[in-house]
């Protein structure tokens, strides 16, 4: 019987590769505190590094065949955990902005029927815009902008490459763009307005 904890990491993932579970449990077992430990340290949110170095586990299992470790499993395994670190922090970066944003608008305005009525069919018009996407496309940017996914994220659920999911994106935002533009302008001049 092989003594996982005594083999390299060379071993490791060379065994991982040919599915042995135990070998990805060795790994688990020594990274797995460490990587938690660093997310935590930039984060300081014991339940969002909890769930960076969960996925981050869960993808090396789902892509153990395909995966490619050219410096040691540890520096990969570290690599990839301030990459979660940094998307989260870049993506808290963009709702924050929208949070601003809309406080502007909102803080100045009132909430009149107009402007109820204006937000209802932008809504309505927003959703039929993205109803009306190919079913693949409609999938991704829904994934990437309901649900906050990466790219990456995106590509691994749904078996596409990463360019075709930036394809998609670029596709449904260009659709969207054209459907809104109407609402781009009027929201324009309602800014210079104020």
């Amino acid at each position: 019987m092989t003594d996982y904890a005594k083999l390299s990491e060379e071993e490791l993932v060379e065994l991982l590769r040919e599915d042995e579970l135990n070998a990805f449990k060795e790994i688990y077992k020594r990274y797995w505190k460490r990587l938690y430990g660093a997310a935590y340290k930039r984060l300081k949110n014991k339940e969002l590094s909890e769930e960076i170095v969960q996925e981050l586990f869960t993808n090396l299992w789902f892509k153990r065949q395909s995966i490619h470790i050219n410096h040691g499993v540890s520096a990969y395994l570290y690599s990839s955990v301030m990459h979660h670190v940094i998307d989260h922090f870049r993506k808290e970066s963009v709702r924050e902005k929208y949070r601003e944003a809309f406080k502007v608008i909102h803080n100045d305005t009132d909430n009149s029927t107009e402007e109820s009525i204006l937000l209802k069919d932008l809504t309505d018009t927003i959703e039929s815009e993205i109803s009306q996407l190919p079913d693949k496309c409609r999938s991704v940017y829904t994934l990437s902008r309901k649900e906050h996914k990466s790219n990456k994220e995106i590509a691994l659920y749904l078996g596409i490459s990463e360019k075709t999911v930036e394809n998609h994106l670029t596709k449904a935002l260009k659709r969207l763009q054209l459907g809104l533009s109407h609402y781009l302008t009027l929201a324009l001049l309602l800014l210079i307005r104020w």
